[in-house]
């Protein structure tokens, strides 16, 4: 696919490609879910020309997560801070995963 390609950017996971209505119907949850959990700084949506909310892959994915916690009793400040600290977690993992790596490479003992 070429680089100018419109569709190329369906593959990105951080592409702003989902109104609020197809998110919400995609995760099974309200619009205003998704306004909660933007609210409580989980995530922020992209903004239209016209305003209207887009959510990408990545966010989707977060969301299902807070509304996992939240079908399960937790409140939904509660799950949004949960998901944040495993997000970070996942990071922090991934980047002691790249210097060992790294370190392994150059010869350096762990």
């Amino acid at each position: 696919m070429a680089a100018d390609d419109p569709f190329s950017r369906l593959d990105d996971d951080d592409y702003p490609a989902y109104t609020m209505g197809r998110a919400a119907a995609l995760l099974g949850t309200t619009q205003s879910f998704l306004r909660a959990v933007g609210h409580a700084g989980l995530i922020t949506p992209l903004r239209s020309p016209g305003g209207h909310r887009r959510y990408s892959r990545y966010q989707l994915r977060i969301a299902a997560r807070a509304r996992e916690l939240v079908d399960q009793g937790t409140p939904i400040e509660a799950a949004c801070r949960i998901v944040i600290l495993e997000d970070q977690l996942e990071e922090a993992r991934r980047l002691n995963d790249m210097l060992r790596d790294s370190q392994a490479r150059d010869g350096v003992p762990a």
